[in-house]
Parts: structure tokens; sequence; C-alpha cells
């Protein structure tokens, strides 16, 4: 099939594929770089981005603020002319400075969930900045595109579906994950196109649907865009890579895993998650890790009842302590079976994509 382009509003990728957002660390500017360089959209995680700064620990808001800066800029140079995004989710607690400060510093999208971001708009309010949302619904992409139409009189320049297939924090409850009827990532798609519909004609924009979530090969790819989807968000597939900023070690871990690897966790933000079931998962099951100090990084974690720190078991993952941390991955990463460039992984996914019919 023809591979369309991805027209969010003007800002086009020549391929319409979005490297999903990972963190602590796992998409960083090298990923976003690389994924941009070769027409796709490269996106910076940007929850604890600062991770790496000398002063993390002790001044975490101007680390972070620091680092989202630093990291643009050489995302920029690895791609010029590419389109990179960042990835927030709504549920940090200085949600809004981080958002600006990517902004301030001419990021083309902001990519956002993990809550419902009304205040989006006013944060790129005079900027060529994209937005896009993160739903797992209709209902939620509705309440959005019509809360940004009444308050600001601007709609979303994308809209992402994360299906039930994705790794990461889930917008679903566990039952639903375990359910195994529970719909697919294209049944919500549709219905999200739907929703979309009425915004697409009264802004007269394109609004793309994103599918996200088990996106693993071109055919899959070529069965979203046959859907009515845009284009897709692939994350696992990109760890995997040369350029993937995590640790040999982590990337290994997805390597190695099998399907029976892969668990449904419950994070300390309040919201299920889908993992790999190392020594650190099976630990705290246990016995819990309590925490010592906090970062106050995200508004629904009590440290108090937390059964660990979820931006401490991230970054022990990412630096390559893979048996003390937390390693999200998709409900796909047991076919995982090799790390490659970029370019070749891309290459693969558009041959794979245009020989479907």
């Amino acid at each position: 099939m023809k591979i369309p382009k991805l027209d969010m509003n003007g800002l086009i990728a020549s391929i319409p594929i979005i490297q999903g957002g990972m963190g602590v660390g796992v998409s960083g500017y090298r990923l976003a770089g690389a994924v941009a360089s070769e027409g796709g959209v490269g996106v910076i995680a940007g929850v604890d981005i600062g991770y790496r700064e000398p002063d993390f620990i002790t001044n975490t808001l101007k680390a972070n603020l620091r680092a989202i800066k630093s990291e643009i800029m050489k995302a920029r140079q690895l791609a010029p002319t590419g389109i990179i995004g960042m990835n927030f989710l709504v549920a940090m607690k200085d949600y809004n400075e981080q958002v600006r400060a990517a902004v301030d510093a001419g990021i083309d999208l902001i990519i956002s969930g993990a809550g419902l971001p009304t205040r989006l708009p006013e944060l790129v309010k005079d900027f060529k900045t994209r937005i896009a949302p993160i739903v797992s619904s209709a209902k939620a992409a509705k309440l959005i595109l019509k809360y940004w139409d009444m308050h600001y009189g601007r709609t979303a320049d994308l809209i992402i579906v994360e299906g039930t297939e994705a790794g990461g924090h889930l917008g679903f409850s566990v039952e639903t994950l375990n359910d195994p009827d529970r719909p697919s990532v294209l049944d919500i798609t549709k219905e999200v196109i739907e929703t979309v519909t009425p915004y697409r004609e009264k802004y007269r924009q394109a609004i793309p649907v994103v599918a996200a979530g088990g996106i693993f090969t071109g055919q899959d790819i070529a069965q979203c865009l046959k859907a009515g989807a845009g284009g897709v968000q692939m994350a696992t597939r990109f760890v995997a890579t040369d350029e993937c900023d995590a640790d040999i070690r982590f990337k290994q871990a997805y390597v190695s895993a099998e399907k029976d690897d892969i668990v449904i966790i419950n994070s300390p933000v309040g919201m299920p998650g889908r993992a790999l079931n190392n020594q650190f998962i099976k630990n705290v099951a246990v016995n819990g890790d309590k925490i010592k100090g906090c970062f106050q990084c995200l508004t629904g974690c009590n440290p108090k009842v937390a059964p660990y720190c979820i931006s401490k078991a991230l970054i022990a993952a990412v630096t390559g302590n893979v048996d003390e941390g937390v390693i999200f991955v998709g409900s796909n990463v047991h076919k995982v079976d090799k790390i490659v460039p970029v370019k070749e992984l891309i290459a693969q996914l558009v041959h794979e994509t245009q020989l479907s019919e």
C-alpha cells in the first residue's frame, strides 16, 4: 500500500510513525534525533528528564528544566530538519513549568497523557508548537476536544489513541486489561475518529488519529492505516535500537524477554502498568520498598503509602540496574530478537507496510 504522510496541522512527517516517549530516560535526544532524521516523529520523554544532572536530587525542578533545553538542542543537532516532540505526563507536579520550558526551547510537538491536558493550549499560545492528547477512549477525546473548543477556540493537532496492549502506565482498569474480550486499539481508534469528525469540519483541519499499543510490524501499521488512522505510535520496537538512550542491559532485557515474563503491575501513581516481572517486581510484591526521600514528581503519588518510588525504580532500570528497577514493556516485547540501527528498523517497517495489501 501507499504510505501517507502525517499532517499535523501543517507540520508534516514523511513517514507516519511517531516514536513513543519512554521515561525515565529511555527515549532521549539520541533516539528522538535518529527517528526524526529518518522522517518519523522523534519523541523525548519529559518525566524526570534531568536525572543525570548533578543536582537532580537536591534541585529537581531546575535540573529538569535545564535538561529539557539541553535534550532538545542536542536532538536538533542530530535532525536539523526533523520533527522533535516531547511527552509530558499531566500528573507531573511541575507540568506547566516543564511544558513551557520545552515550548520556549522550540519543541515542535507536545504529547500529553496520564490525565486530561486541559490547559495545554494556554501553555503553547503564540507558539507554533503542535499539541496532541493521549486518550484511551472516545469519551476522553470528546471531553478534551469540547473543553479546548469552548475555552480556547482551538482543537488538537492530532490525537493519540493508546490501547490496552501498550507498555508503561495504562488508562484502563486491571479488570479490562485482563479481559480476553477487551477492545482492540482499532476499535477505540474508529470510535475516536467519529468523535473527531465534527471538529475536523469546524476547524478545517485533518486532526489525524494515531493508533498506539501493540503495533509491531509493517502489517500492523497497514491495518491501522486502512482502519482510518493517520499514523501509528510505536515504542517497544525502538528500545531495541542502537540509538535508544537506555543502558545496553536494559535493551538486552527486551531481547531476552519471554511472553510469560510480562505482568500487569500497580504503579505508585495509582495506575496499572505493563512491565517485566523481574526481581524488583517480585521483591516489591512481597516486601515493598520503603521510600527514603521523595522527588515529589507526580501529583498522584503518596510516598507514605506507595509501595516504592516509581522514579527511582525507572532510573535504576534505565541506567542498567535491571534487577533493581521497573522495566516497562509493550505486550509484544517477547517478539524482539535483536538490536538494530533506527535506520534499519524504519526501513523494514516501511517496506513491510508497502507490501501489505
